[in-house]
């Protein structure tokens, strides 16, 4: 979202779309591979998928209560210098690494899909469902952030709203990680 976020900023959303189509390849490739990799534990490792679960919503809690701590600065560079001239392919595997190396991105996935994963019922439908949901969920944010972009840009430079959406953020994934370690 970030990227997204800064990107719209600095190139545009035309542009930023090009980086979306790469993240989205990516984000899927994490969402099969940590639901597949949860439903295998799940099955052959009850115990362990408890624990994992707790630990998951720990993590979700710690990085809300990291949120609520933060400065409530935004990196961003003044300078618009490489932006503008980066090609399509780049952008797309800037958009892929991003979600593919990204280790908090996958520990959210972790976390998040257990609850709606059920043993009773085939696995491929419900991970179709997920990756539709999480696909479609993840294009309509980062194109809310990359139009925004612009226009946020004066409003995020002053510190205290930034921290005023790092609380919200922040209050949000310590709830998500209550209700992940509580259901």
């Amino acid at each position: 979202m970030t990227l997204a976020l800064t990107l719209g900023m600095t190139i545009g959303l035309r542009r930023t779309l090009w980086m979306m189509a790469g993240e989205l390849v990516g984000v899927g490739i994490v969402v099969v591979a940590s639901a597949l990799g949860v439903a295998t534990v799940m099955l052959q490792y009850p115990a362990v998928f408890a624990v994992f679960k707790y630990v998951g919503g720990a993590y979700l809690a710690w990085l809300g209560i990291q949120m609520w701590r933060s400065r409530g600065r935004m990196a961003l560079s003044a300078e618009v210098d490489g932006g503008k001239t980066a090609k399509a392919t780049a952008l797309m595997a800037q958009g892929f690494v991003t979600a593919i190396a990204n280790p908090k991105g996958w520990a959210f996935m972790i976390s998040l899909l257990p609850p709606f994963i059920s043993l009773e019922h085939a696995i491929a439908p419900q991970l179709s469902v997920l990756v539709a949901i999480i696909l479609v969920t993840e294009l309509i944010c980062m194109t809310l952030y990359a139009t925004g972009g612009r226009s946020l840009r004066r409003f995020l430079e002053k510190s205290g709203n930034v921290r005023v959406l790092n609380r919200v953020a922040g209050t949000l994934m310590i709830g998500v990680g209550i209700w992940l370690a509580s259901s």
